[in-house]
C-alpha cells in the first residue's frame, strides 16, 4: 500500500507540473498566431523534443514494446525502422522548405490555411476537405492517446478503467485549454525529455539485475512460456511462425511515409524562430529518435527474458514497460516514488501527443472552418474561444472512442496514421517540391488518399473481413500510392497554376518571403 501512495505522490507532482505550465501560458496568448504557432518563437531544441515526443504518444513506451515482446523483432521492429528513416527525411526534406513555404503563402498557420493559399483557393474547397480530415483521423488519434492513459492508471492503481481514463483525459484537456501552442510544446519538451530517460534507464537497470540474478537474456527468452524460439524471437528476418513476408517488410517501412502528413508534427517545422535554429533541431530530433525506437525495441526483448517464466497474456501485453518499472523499482529496488517518476514518462508519451492533436484539431475548426468560412471578420479573441470550446467538443468525443478497453493502442494508432499520411503526405511533398501541382490534383490527392484507408481498414469486403485484414498490407501504403497517382494525374489533365502561383514557388526556391 505504501509503494502505491509513494507512486500517486510522484504522478501527482508530475501532473501539477504540467498544469502549471499550462496556467503560466494561458496570459502570454494574445493573438491566434500565438496560441496556433506560439508567435513562431520556438527554439531548436524544443521543436525537436517537441514534434518527437508529440509524435510518438502512448505507442512508444506500450505499443512498441508491447508488440515486439508478443512476436519478435521481425514484427514491428521494421515498422521502427520505417520510422527512423521517415523522420530523417522529413527533417532533412520538408521542414526548412515548409517553414519557409508557409510564411511566403500569408503566413499561413495551419496546414489546412497552407494548401489554400498555396493553390489560391478563393472557394475554400481545401481549406474543408482538410480541415474534416484532420478532425476524423485525429478523434482516433487522441482516442489512442486516452486508452493509453486509462491502461496505465487501471495497470498501477487498479482503478477502474473508465475512472482512470477520466483523470487522465481531464489533465491533458485543462493545460491544453489554457496554455496553446507554447505551453504544448514547452511540456512536450519536458516529456520528451523524461521519456529518453525512462527508456535509457530501465533496461540498464534491469540488465544490472539479471546480471546479480545469474540471468542471461537467451536464459530468459528460453525460460518464456509464450510461443517462440529464441533465435526466432531476436531475428527481423523471422516473424511468428519463423517466417518474414515480402508484405509485412512493405508495410512495416512504410509507416515512414506517414512523417509527411502529421500536421501536429509539420506545425512544429512552421514554427521555428529561424533556420539557425532548424538546423540544431534536425540533430537533435534524429538522435532522440534513434536513440527511443532501439531502447523501444529492446525493452520489449528485454522484458520477454525479464519477466520469464511468467509470460503476459495477449491482452496485457501492450503493459510490459510498466510491469519492468514497478517490478525492478518498486519491488526489487524498493525506491516506488522513482519508479512513480519513470512511470511519468509513459504519461508524458501519452500526454504530449494528445496535447498536441487537440491543438491542431481545435486550430482547423476555429482557424480554417470558422474563420475561414463563417466569420472572416471574427477577432483573435473569439477565435481563441472557439478554439478552446472546440479542445473540449473533441477530447469528449475521442473519450468516448476510448471508453471501449478492447481497442489496442497499436491498432487505433496505426488506423489514424494511416488516414493522416494518406491523405496529406503525398500533397505536402507535391506541393513543396513540384511546381506543376494545382488546385485539382490537391483536392484529388486529400480525398483519394483518405477514402482509400477508410475502404481498406474499415469496410469488410473479403468474406466479411476487410481487404487490411485479407492481405496483410498497411493502409498507408495503398493510400499514400493511390493519392500520390492522382494529385500527379489530375494535375496533368486539368489546367496549369497561374503565372502568380509559380511566381511564389520560384520566390521560395530563392527564398525570397516577402509579398
Amino acid at each position: 500500500m505504501t509503494q502505491i501512495v509513494w507512486m500517486l505522490v510522484a504522478f501527482a507532482a508530475y501532473l501539477l507540473l504540467m498544469v502549471g505550465v499550462g496556467a503560466y501560458y494561458s496570459g502570454k496568448n494574445s493573438s491566434a498566431e500565438d496560441y496556433f504557432l506560439g508567435g513562431r518563437k520556438l527554439g531548436g531544441f524544443v521543436a525537436a523534443l517537441s514534434a518527437q515526443a508529440s509524435d510518438m504518444s502512448g505507442w512508444l513506451l506500450m505499443g512498441l514494446p508491447g508488440s515486439i515482446y508478443l512476436v519478435g523483432v521481425g514484427g514491428d521492429g521494421w515498422v521502427a525502422l520505417g520510422l527512423f528513416v521517415g523522420t530523417v527525411l522529413n527533417w532533412l526534406l520538408i521542414s526548412k522548405r515548409l517553414r519557409r513555404y508557409t510564411i511566403r503563402a500569408n503566413n499561413s498557420l495551419t496546414l489546412p490555411s497552407y494548401f489554400e493559399n498555396r493553390f489560391h483557393d478563393k472557394k475554400r474547397i481545401l481549406m474543408v476537405v482538410s480541415s474534416v480530415t484532420i478532425v476524423i483521423f485525429f478523434l482516433v488519434y487522441c482516442a489512442s492517446a486516452l486508452a493509453a492513459g486509462g491502461q496505465l492508471f487501471e495497470s498501477l492503481f487498479g482503478w477502474d478503467y473508465k475512472l482512470a481514463l477520466t483523470i487522465g483525459a481531464i489533465v491533458i484537456l485543462v493545460y491544453t485549454f489554457l496554455g496553446g501552442f507554447s505551453a504544448v510544446c514547452v511540456t512536450d519538451f519536458i516529456q520528451g525529455m523524461l521519456m529518453l530517460v525512462a527508456l535509457l534507464a530501465i533496461p540498464i537497470i534491469a540488465l544490472f539485475v539479471m546480471q546479480g540474478d545469474g540471468m542471461s537474456i537467451n536464459a530468459g527468452l528460453a525460460a518464456n512460456t509464450l510461443p517462440g524460439t529464441t533465435e526466432d524471437f531476436v531475428n527481423i528476418m523471422k516473424y511468428k511462425d519463423g517466417n518474414n513476408n515480402f508484405v509485412n517488410i512493405i508495410s512495416g517501412l512504410g509507416w515512414g511515409f506517414g512523417y509527411f502528413g502529421m500536421p501536429h508534427i509539420l506545425v512544429r517545422f512552421m514554427a521555428v524562430k529561424d533556420e539557425k535554429e532548424l538546423k540544431k533541431s534536425k540533430v537533435t530530433a534524429i538522435i532522440w529518435v534513434a536513440l527511443s525506437l532501439f531502447f523501444a525495441c529492446f525493452i520489449g526483448v528485454l522484458g520477454r527474458a525479464f519477466l520469464a517464466p511468467d509470460a503476459l497474456v495477449e491482452a496485457g501485453n501492450e503493459k510490459v514497460f510498466i510491469h519492468m518499472i514497478v517490478e525492478l523499482l518498486s519491488n526489487r529496488l524498493k525506491a516506488p516514488f522513482i519508479a512513480g517518476i519513470f512511470l511519468c514518462g509513459i504519461l508524458a508519451a501519452i500526454m504530449s501527443t494528445a496535447d498536441s492533436q487537440l491543438l491542431v484539431s481545435a486550430s482547423s475548426v476555429a482557424e480554417d472552418i470558422y474563420k475561414g468560412l463563417v466569420d472572416r471578420k471574427a477577432s483573435d479573441k473569439k477565435v481563441l474561444v472557439i478554439s478552446r470550446i472546440t479542445v473540449l467538443v473533441i477530447a469528449v468525443l475521442a473519450y468516448i472512442i476510448a471508453l471501449n478497453p478492447k481497442n489496442t493502442i497499436m491498432g487505433l494508432v496505426s488506423n489514424a496514421w494511416a488516414g493522416l499520411g494518406a491523405a496529406f503526405g503525398p500533397l505536402v511533398l507535391m506541393s513543396l517540391f513540384w511546381k506543376r501541382c494545382n488546385f485539382q490534383g490537391a483536392v484529388a490527392g486529400i480525398v483519394s488518399g483518405a477514402l482509400s484507408v477508410i475502404v481498406w481498414d474499415y469496410i469488410p469486403l473479403v468474406n466479411g473481413a476487410t481487404i487490411g485484414d485479407a492481405t496483410g498490407l498497411y493502409s498507408l501504403v495503398v493510400g499514400f500510392a493511390v493519392s500520390l497517382l492522382m494529385i500527379v494525374a489530375v494535375s496533368l489533365c486539368t489546367k496549369a497554376p497561374s503565372a502568380e502561383i509559380l511566381r511564389e514557388f520560384e520566390d521560395v526556391n530563392n527564398n525570397k518571403l516577402e509579398a
